[in-house]
């Protein structure tokens, strides 16, 4: 049922002196982008009438189709805390429809939701639950980014260690005064770097949450003289930052994942969702993963998972069972990153997980040892197999994935593939700094 009627929003913009709107979308990239409108073109937005240029982002239109138009989903209607409260500035997030007045279908928003109405018709309904990590640095006498951080604070540290105490409080609190409820908020394990988790959320919110948070934090950051980045592994030699998310799975009402006859807790649908993500997740790494600088954090040593295994007590492996305050069974997928675009990553795993569901695929055995200690006879008699280790080797499985290519599109795939493999060709092209000092001066 919806929160908000067009009606509901101009009033609210009136009376709380609304005169900035900022019509926002996501590019296939997953950055954020918007349109800012005066409150006397409101009526004209919340009748789907703003139009932009989609031949001007990559992946998008060509030029002979650029006209796109934004459609305001009302219910995320939401005031920005951190703006002047004379002349207060909202947002509203949209969907994008074609010049036909169809949903486009390379949108991610789009592509999320035609997941959300598939698993409806299979009678379930998502809740996903997503932990965020983040770097915060100072910034120089220009207000630049830099990788510099003061902070010597560690795992669950308190001030005046963690520095970054005040920062975060501002932005649970903006975040909450925007109606995202975050569960909890701590220093991380590497020295300026944090972590916020989320309650659970239906599918789209989620995403749609994650996109706010990740513009909040970043301008709360700026505010307190830092940097906030999700960069996910900005510094050698420390822990990276990762995007754990965590799916449940309801038939009206009831939890699709738990049987408490299993040893584990869970049942064969827990089992096959499982099954899927592990089938496909070579090729979902390159939404899930999506940078050069994923794979730095994809590396032993740094707690990131690289083995493809599970577990309901080992916390390294790729998937976890974890325990939940509120007895809800979820499945945690453990090597995402903030880089990634939400909607994409969203869609691709619980298109897998249902697709796993559908064709019965029952995954290995778990694996409560250290994988790393484990033999490579051993690993492969239990079916453990890697991650991809680079950003081309994950795009090239996606090209091979004919199921993910199906969920995304092929059009979006084709422009996305291109674009990660210009990137990767890009990267191998460069020579860096430590090449340079390890080889000039020697060979």
């Amino acid at each position: 049922m919806a929160k908000y009627t067009k009606e509901a929003i101009l009033q609210m913009a009136e009376e709380e002196d609304v005169e900035f709107i900022r019509l926002q979308f996501t590019d296939m990239f997953g950055m954020m982008k918007n349109m800012a409108i005066t409150a006397g073109q409101l009526e004209k937005a919340l009748n789907n009438q703003c139009v932009f240029d989609g031949s001007s982002f990559e992946g998008f239109v060509t030029i002979e189709e650029a006209d796109m138009f934004l459609h305001p989903d009302l219910d995320t209607f939401a005031i920005l805390p951190w703006r002047p409260q004379q002349g207060k500035v909202a947002r509203l997030i949209c969907d994008v429809y074609d010049r036909e007045g169809n949903f486009y279908a390379k949108s991610s928003r789009t592509i999320l939701q035609k997941v959300i109405f598939e698993a409806k018709a299979m009678g379930y309904e998502f809740e996903i639950s997503p932990e965020c990590e983040f770097f915060l640095f100072h910034t120089d006498e220009d207000g630049g980014a830099t990788s510099v951080t003061h902070d010597k604070g560690g795992y669950l540290d308190l001030g005046p260690l963690d520095l970054g105490e005040n920062a975060r409080r501002d932005m649970v609190l903006t975040l909450e005064e925007m109606g995202i409820d975050v569960e909890s908020s701590f220093h991380e394990v590497a020295a300026g770097q944090h972590e916020l988790d989320f309650c659970p959320a239906a599918a789209l919110r989620t995403a749609d949450q994650l996109m706010t948070a990740k513009f909040a934090i970043r301008t709360i950051a700026k505010r307190h003289g830092l940097h906030a980045t999700f960069m996910p592994k900005p510094k050698t030699g420390v822990h990276g930052s990762g995007l754990h998310l965590s799916f449940s799975l309801f038939h009206e009402g009831k939890d699709v994942f738990a049987d408490k006859s299993d040893e584990y807790g869970l049942s064969k649908e827990a089992y096959y969702f499982m099954g899927g993500l592990m089938k496909h997740i070579s090729g979902i790494a390159a939404i899930t993963n999506p940078l050069v600088n994923s794979y730095k954090r994809l590396t032993p040593g740094y707690g990131a998972p690289i083995y493809v295994a599970w577990s309901a007590k080992n916390r390294s492996p790729l998937i976890r069972i974890p325990l939940t305050g509120d007895g809800i069974m979820a499945i945690e997928l453990r090597c995402p990153d903030s880089a990634a675009n939400p909607y994409l990553a969203l869609a691709v795993c619980m298109a897998a997980g249902l697709d796993g569901i559908k064709q019965k695929i029952v995954p290995p055995s778990p694996v409560d040892r250290n994988i790393s200690d484990l033999t490579e006879e051993e690993r492969n008699a239990m079916q453990i197999t890697l991650l991809p280790g680079s950003l081309g080797e994950a795009v090239a499985e996606l090209k091979k994935d004919d199921f993910l290519c199906q969920v995304l599109g092929q059009e979006f795939v084709d422009g996305y593939i291109n674009a990660k493999e210009e990137e990767w060709h890009e990267y191998l092209r460069q020579v860096s700094d430590w090449e340079t000092e390890k080889y000039l001066y020697r060979i």
